[in-house]
């Protein structure tokens, strides 16, 4: 319920990032819909659409399309007492997952393999909106030796498939602005939600996560592979061993140059939609990949909290020279002539409460080689994997590679001793796939708590929308909220033993096919 603290926090969130004369002009929205008593959502949503200066004068901040919410509904306002903590949450076991894929184009079409190849699990549902491309992944459940998974196909397929009878698991690879809403249809119709990066692109979509995870008590796991990295688990283990003294800096990034080869690829996402995000919203649009694994060194939301952040973009100088030179050749992309584009890079400063510092970097259109930088800078250590090679330093020079070679063998986690061989074998990103979809399966499989949980996702995934409100108000600093409402403070890191678990196996068949291969 609105009072007088949370109309005091709005105030000052919105005094922020609005312009003073708009700040005015919306004071009897903020009134009348107090005393309306709507709930939270409601009045958000009412501040958000309370003036149309809005999309003219902050276009990060305008609104999007009518099956996303208001980018502007990112108040740092909680919600009360949590109804549970899903921290630790150990759902009952399941001896065998029955999952559905919903999206099968580039990510999910993979992930069907993938998936094919663990045991004690059966895809007993595909969807994807164009129906071509769920005959193409029944093909492929037919070449691991799979069974017919039953299909769903078209804008609403997803919704059937939520609430059939037959699956535990939402296994979600689709645009993003689906992914919060297959993962609130999964769990409100009691099934465990996984999903693709970003969990969601407002901050109300997030608290929408969280409030739904903790009322169903059913997993919401978002998919950051990067977590699962050979070097990123190697320095996270070597974190919590203390070979870096305290940490307290860490940088990371999604730095990969996808404009020809993807954003202007009409061949590459359905309906081109990542290059519609890029007109659509400034700021950070793909956090995760850099944060995740930092996150987790630095105890987040696990003995530390995100407090606040700053976020500046640079202007767009290729993405709108591009299309124009794409609509000289192909009148398709004449519809993308005179969008605003998002900046080049955008470059995001948090500040944790125990006073440590992030840095997050997303640059998806200007000319870099691949990075996501992951720097732990520590009181005895560092450690940097991009650029190539990745490095470790114990004082002023790295390492060398014969005593990294070390480091790898004493302390690799146990999951990389147990799976990293098959996990390269199989694929996905390295291996770092595979042994994301193995660790997920096996803590179902065998009623452990996750490594990701949905403050997690939550958490990551909300510098997509307050870094755009940042950009947007000339670099103002803003509030990440905390999600897990306090329980921050005891809640205990994950656990990087596989203790209880690790009793999936790989198929036979597929790991002579890849001995073949």
């Amino acid at each position: 319920m609105l009072n007088f603290t949370t109309i005091k926090r709005l105030s000052n969130f919105a005094f922020l990032v609005f312009p003073s004369h708009l700040f005015r002009n919306l004071a009897a929205t903020f009134t009348s819909t107090f005393f309306m008593k709507q709930d939270r959502r409601k009045f958000l949503r009412r501040f958000a659409a309370g003036t149309g200066a809005i999309a003219a004068g902050l276009p990060a901040l305008a609104k999007v399309k009518t099956d996303e919410q208001d980018i502007t509904d990112n108040s740092t306002v909680d919600t009360g007492t949590a109804q549970f903590n899903m921290c630790g949450y150990a759902a009952p076991k399941l001896e065998t997952v029955r999952v559905g894929i919903v999206g099968l184009g580039m990510r999910g079409s993979g992930a069907v393999e993938r998936l094919s190849y663990i045991d004690g699990l059966e895809i007993t549902a595909l969807c994807d909106k164009y129906p071509d491309r769920v005959t193409k992944a029944q093909k492929t459940l037919a070449s691991m030796g799979r069974p017919k998974a039953k299909e769903y196909s078209g804008e609403d397929g997803w919704k059937a498939l939520c609430e059939s009878k037959d699956v535990d698991l939402v296994y979600t690879p689709t645009p993003w602005h689906l992914h919060a809403p297959i993962a609130l249809k999964a769990m409100n119709n009691g099934k465990h939600a996984a999903t693709e990066v970003n969990a969601g692109l407002t901050i109300d979509q997030c608290w929408q996560l969280v409030e739904t995870s903790e009322r169903t008590r059913k997993h919401m796991m978002m998919l950051e592979n990067c977590c699962y990295d050979f070097f990123e688990l190697l320095t996270l283990n070597m974190t919590r061993n203390g070979l870096f003294g305290e940490l307290l800096h860490a940088e990371g990034a999604y730095i990969h140059n996808l404009s020809t080869d993807y954003l202007f690829n009409k061949n590459a996402y359905a309906d081109m939609w990542r290059l519609k995000q890029n007109t659509q919203h400034n700021g950070n649009l793909y956090p995760t990949h850099g944060l995740g694994p930092i996150a987790q060194c630095l105890n987040i939301n696990r003995g530390d909290k995100m407090d606040y952040l700053v976020s500046v973009s640079t202007n767009d100088f290729t993405l709108g020279h591009l299309a124009k030179e794409m609509a000289a050749k192909d009148p398709f992309f004449n519809e993308y002539v005179g969008k605003t584009y998002r900046g080049n890079m955008n470059t995001t400063t948090i500040r944790t409460n125990k006073g440590k510092s992030i840095m997050l970097q997303h640059d998806v259109s200007s000319t870099r080689p691949y990075s996501r930088i992951h720097l732990l800078s520590g009181t005895k250590g560092v450690a940097q994997k991009f650029p190539d090679p990745e490095r470790i330093a114990f004082g002023h020079e790295w390492i060398k590679e014969e005593e990294l070679k070390d480091l790898y063998e004493k302390y690799s986690p146990p999951i990389v001793k147990h799976i990293g061989a098959i996990a390269k074998d199989v694929g996905g990103h390295g291996g770092m796939d595979f042994i994301m979809d193995w660790r997920l399966i096996d803590c179902l499989r065998n009623g452990l708590p996750l490594d990701q949980n949905v403050y997690d996702a939550a958490t990551w995934s909300s510098i997509f929308a307050l870094s755009g409100a940042s950009v947007a108000a000339k670099s103002k600093t803003l509030d990440v909220p905390d999600f897990t409402r306090g329980a921050w403070k005891t809640n205990k890191p994950h656990d990087l033993t596989l203790d209880g678990g690790g009793t999936t196996k790989v198929r036979e068949k597929v790991k002579n096919a890849v001995m073949q291969n």
